[in-house]
């Protein structure tokens, strides 16, 4: 049996962002991986998608998982679930939490991936949440994941023990992207742009935060942006 076999499985939530390919970097250094994406309605779903893809294939992933959760979508409430919200233009410095959080999606994406673990016997759940350098949104807090696995332990077989690992919680962009370049981590297949599917905007949170995190760390980003970027 090879060395990766032995290793114990993990899953890892991957939205096909820089955020999530650097956390399953991360996780490919000690274990053995199944992949799980969340589409939910958002407006760049096939760019997602094709991203999470890209950097499954590229970590030769095997067992991939896209779980559909378009009621997030019926439901409403964010911009980029609603077309009829625009996508806000980045205040990164502005208090508050932006339009384009989606009311509690974490726990949906944590509780399909619980599930799926406990199915496959993996005993741990990366994801890729950041709460210094985010744009506020609550479930991106280090105490919601403490939470949210303690509801996993009581929800659960009793035999099931499921760990909540959030590797990047405390990092800031400038160190994620940092991270992801001492590991190799493909992040040129990635993508995380709110608004558009071609050239990334440059203009929303996501796009900003990265853009800024690239800046500080020194580094270009590799993915397209429009031209007035």
């Amino acid at each position: 049996m090879s060395t990766v076999a032995k290793r114990e499985l993990a899953i890892v939530l991957l939205s096909g962002g820089l955020d999530s390919c650097v956390t399953t970097a991360i996780a490919h250094r000690d274990y053995r991986l199944a992949f799980l994406h969340l589409a939910y309605g958002q407006r760049t779903a096939r760019r997602e998608l094709r991203a999470f893809h890209a950097i499954a294939d590229h970590y030769q992933a095997k067992e991939r998982l896209i779980v559909g959760l378009e009621s997030l979508a019926k439901i409403g409430g964010s911009a980029l679930t609603d077309p009829s919200i625009p996508v806000p233009e980045a205040a990164l410095d502005q208090p508050g939490i932006p339009m384009s959080y989606v009311p509690f999606r974490n726990a949906h994406l944590l509780s399909s991936a619980a599930s799926w673990a406990e199915v496959l016997g993996a005993g741990k759940i990366f994801i890729g949440a950041v709460e210094e350098d985010s744009s506020g949104y609550p479930d991106c807090r280090a105490e919601f994941f403490r939470a949210f696995e303690a509801a996993i332990a009581l929800g659960t077989r009793p035999e099931t023990s499921i760990q909540l690992l959030t590797p990047l919680i405390d990092k800031q962009k400038s160190e994620i992207v940092r991270i992801g370049r001492e590991l190799d981590a493909p992040l040129e297949l990635t993508w995380s742009c709110y608004k558009s599917s071609e050239l990334a905007c440059g203009r929303c949170d996501s796009c900003a935060l990265r853009l800024r995190g690239f800046d500080s760390a020194g580094l270009e980003d590799p993915i397209p942006y429009a031209p007035e970027i």
